[in-house]
């Protein structure tokens, strides 16, 4: 057995800039490689690519260097036919971009400056695109799941030891010059990690899945980009309003705290100033609403007197500061209010004074110091048109320390707090105030390591938070008739859909529905499958996400689905076109390939691939042998002659 003690070697000549630059240009696709997957899940795929690509461009030397100085420690080269090194120079510079990515997942000091490569990097910079790599195959994502569960030095002595050093000695040299604390530990956490089976032929790294050099593109969200610049002019012209303004004399705007000075003078907008303005529903309104939700909400807290708090809620929602954090869920608007709004809340919370108003479209969230010092005050929207007693369940008023706490509607009996992944597990109660405020609860963690899933029971209602103001329901189903998450079934599907709700944070999810549409026997005897369409529907009506997952069965309970396609803003699975196809390359244990695929939503005649994979079975599922990483084209043939392609 190796030991882990690591043998001197000599260290490698002299660097220059040209052998460096040579080295880096000849070997750049492999250092961007590196550099991407090293680099922190949690940045995103298009960051990453990004990212990589400025990490490897930056790694140059100024000037002649050699190539074990910064560290004092031998750096091994890649090695030639006769195991001695190759090449020093891109040694040096292979070091230099895995510094840089280690770096940049380590976490800063509250005083510190970001490292290179946490910031979006200067160059190179891409306008309007969303660049990504190339999907791979089913064996690819469930081995980017598992690089996303290692720490940053585990991934690296993973990476390397696949791609460049077969040696752990070597590795162990690499992680020690690139100013890892314990490189022994590292490599012990990477032997850990258990790759798929598709990894036993080649490195499954070096597939298109994981190459930031061949690309897609996609544009970015151009509702919103409209939006933003729509709002950089409104800014800019508010700007030169506000500069002419100051220049005026006057008398002053009052004790408004965070709010910037009035624009003119307007009587509507002096009402909805007037906290003696505020409505407020019926303590039990909620009871006989046609359609209960936030409008028959009763106002609660134990600040709901003080003018001199109200008055300085409605005048930052009026005319925010430049100290004020305001937020707002995609699509909605965070002007002032038409009107005097509707108080549902003031009181206290935490260390925060908060106030929640409402005018039927939007819930506002306004919090100060509880001190009474508004120079730090927050202002947070959210839209809620058309909430009904499902959606309107809860409003967040406070979060500190990853904790959350909720104002729950008056119809909630009773709350408990149910982690998704353990679905076996009792919920745990959850205290509630007088007023309706809960105790705090753990959210979900804003990281691609998923340990676990805070959920709240509200009766048969399970919502969960996505980092808003309201949190988004969780219902299974089919699409046309969704129902709340309760029995073994659904709540063991919804353990392993749980973790890709990751990816609709901030997005204004109203609710996420997950429907097994399918099951299929493998081939071979191999056991069975389930597909699942997972849907987030949000707010504004547009801007769904729709994702196509594949599970086999026998995995642990907390296994997320393996992602196999995935949409935007479609109309897939959803109640106006419920139909929805997927497949995926599934190997068996004796190594063969088969394309998979499933179709749901009824009335299917036929699913067929074509491309490099060519089948056709009758029914909603196919099975036909494949090769390795082949690329089909699938589609399915409806009762009515429409053709249904895959989620894209």
């Amino acid at each position: 057995m190796e030991q882990q003690a690591t043998a001197p070697r000599p260290l490698p000549s002299p660097v220059d800039v040209e052998q460096a630059e040579a080295a880096l240009i000849e070997h750049y696709p492999r250092l961007v490689r590196l550099g991407y997957l090293v680099l922190p899940p949690s940045l995103g795929r298009n960051r990453r690519v990004l990212t990589a690509h400025a990490l490897a461009q930056r790694a140059l030397p100024r000037n002649r260097v050699v190539a074990g100085e910064q560290s004092g420690l031998p750096v091994p080269a890649p090695r030639g036919p006769d195991g001695s090194p190759a090449d020093p120079g891109y040694a040096y510079v292979r070091l230099r971009v895995l510094r840089a990515a280690l770096e940049a997942g380590r976490p800063r000091g509250r005083w510190q400056l970001p490292r290179p490569g946490q910031l979006p990097p200067l160059l190179p910079q891409v306008w309007g695109l969303r660049l990504f790599p190339r999907s791979g195959g089913a064996d690819e994502l469930a081995l980017d799941q598992a690089l996303a569960s290692l720490s940053g030095p585990g991934r690296a002595a993973y990476v390397l030891r696949a791609l460049e050093l077969p040696a752990d000695r070597d590795v162990r040299q690499v992680l020690a010059a690139a100013g890892v604390e314990d490189p022994g530990a590292a490599v012990l956490e990477a032997d850990g990690l258990r790759a798929p089976a598709g990894s036993r032929d080649a490195s499954l790294l070096e597939s298109m899945e994981f190459d930031p050099c061949s690309l897609q593109a996609r544009p970015t969200d151009l509702m919103r980009r409209r939006q933003h610049t729509r709002a950089a002019l409104a800014a800019l012209a508010a700007a030169v309003v506000c500069g002419i303004l100051l220049g005026l004399p006057g008398d002053g705007w009052g004790p408004d705290g965070a709010a910037a000075p009035p624009y003119a003078e307007n009587a509507a907008a002096q009402q909805a100033l007037d906290p003696a303005k505020l409505t407020k529903a019926a303590p039990g309104a909620w009871k006989t609403a046609d359609r209960p939700g936030f409008a028959s909400w009763p106002a609660r807290g134990d600040r709901l007197g003080d003018r001199e708090l109200l008055h300085r809620a409605l005048a930052v929602w009026a005319r925010p500061g430049r100290s004020v954090q305001v937020t707002a869920t995609p699509g909605t608007p965070s002007g002032p209010a038409a009107g005097p709004p509707q108080l549902l809340y003031a009181g206290e919370v935490g260390q925060a004074a908060v106030v929640l108003l409402h005018d039927g479209l939007r819930v506002v969230r306004y919090a100060e110091s509880k001190s009474g010092d508004a120079g730090a005050a927050a202002l947070d929207f959210a839209r809620t048109d058309a909430a009904d007693a499902d959606t309107a369940t809860a409003v967040v008023v406070g979060r500190a320390d990853n904790n959350v706490r909720y104002l729950t509607a008056p119809w909630v009996d009773g709350v408990s707090v149910r982690d998704l992944l353990k679905p076996g597990e009792a919920p745990i109660p959850l205290r509630r105030g007088a007023d309706g405020v809960t105790d705090p609860t753990p959210s979900p963690a804003p990281t691609s390591d998923c340990h676990g899933w805070p959920a709240l029971q509200m009766g048969d209602r399970l919502v969960t938070d996505l980092g808003e103001l309201t949190p988004a329901r969780l219902t299974t189903g089919a699409p046309a008739a969704p129902r709340d998450v309760s029995g073994d079934r659904a709540r063991a599907g919804w353990a392993h859909t749980a973790c890709h709700l990751q990816t609709m944070r901030g997005q204004g999810v109203r609710a996420v529905n997950a429907w097994p549409y399918a099951a299929q026997q493998l081939p071979g005897g191999a056991g069975s499958a389930e597909w699942t369409c997972a849907r987030a529907e949000t707010w504004r009506g547009a801007g769904s996400r729709v994702l196509g997952l594949f599970q086999v069965s026998g995995a642990r309970a907390a296994a997320p689905s393996t992602v196999v396609a995935r949409a935007e803003d479609a109309a897939a699975c959803g109640s106006r076109d419920p139909h929805v196809l997927a497949g995926v390359l599934w190997k068996s244990a004796a190594g063969t390939w088969y394309a998979l695929a499933a179709a749901g939503g009824g009335d299917v005649r036929s699913v067929t691939a074509s491309g490099g994979v060519r089948g056709s079975a009758p029914g909603d599922r196919l099975a036909v042998p494949a090769e390795a990483g082949a690329q089909a084209e699938l589609s399915a043939l409806l009762a009515d002659g429409r053709r249904l392609s895959t989620l894209r």
